[in-house]
């Protein structure tokens, strides 16, 4: 294959990879609307679209192994290649977080803690993945550490909504006239609020892999992987 012929494919896998993350980014979205709405068409809708992000993530290795493969890349081409394949595995799991949430959608019969905004735990992780992302299509080396030190944030926004949750079972849940039922309802409910939190701290934990990724692309440096 002409050098231009390669050159012209690492272009396509960058850009593949781009769209992947905004599939992926959709499907999140997606499923932190069906919670706040308690839609269940929006819950299926994100449930079944997990089914492209998994075709998508297993066309994009097949790319990336073919690369490998066949061109024999070295250097800054063998870290671009090696960082998209690593990439778009973050993506899928983030698909996969994003399934979840439809899930907890199906669960869910009320939301018991409306003092909590979910919302703005997933607005900050989604916007950490799109700048992570924009990271890696602009082969930017500085942006990473930015997204990087922004995962304290989240993970203080996630821990202050864990401790809410448990401060109020604690505090007003229990009742010793509650039937066997009502606890394990209740039960339930903080069980999915919690994985509904730690699924979204997962995605910015995703996000800064990614932006560890990139760096190590750009500059053949792995402060930032894990």
């Amino acid at each position: 294959m002409p050098r231009t012929g390669y050159q012209e494919q690492l272009e396509e896998l960058r850009e593949d990879v781009l769209y992947m993350s905004e599939v992926v980014l959709d499907r999140l979205r997606i499923g932190l609307s069906a919670l706040e709405e308690k839609d269940e068409d929006l819950a299926w809708e994100v449930i079944e679209g997990d089914d492209e992000v998994n075709e998508l993530y297993l066309e994009l290795e097949g790319d990336c192994i073919d690369l490998l493969s066949l061109q024999q890349p070295v250097a800054g081409d063998l870290r671009f290649i090696a960082a998209s394949f690593k990439i778009i595995t973050d993506l899928e799991r983030i698909g996969d977080l994003a399934t979840n949430l439809g899930d907890y959608t199906l669960d869910a019969e009320r939301d018991r803690y409306p003092d909590v905004d979910i919302q703005a735990i997933g607005d900050a992780v989604i916007e950490m993945v799109e700048d992570a992302m924009a990271a890696y299509a602009a082969s930017d080396a500085v942006q990473p550490f930015e997204i990087a030190e922004r995962d304290e944030e989240i993970d203080a926004m996630c821990e202050r909504a864990s401790t809410t949750v448990v401060r109020d079972l604690i505090e007003t849940e229990f009742d010793t006239d509650a039937t066997d039922t009502e606890i394990e309802d209740l039960m339930a409910d903080v069980s999915r609020f919690l994985l509904t939190v730690r699924d979204l701290e997962r995605v910015g934990d995703h996000a800064v892999n990614i932006a560890g990724r990139t760096l190590y692309m750009v500059e053949s440096d792995d402060e930032l992987i894990y």
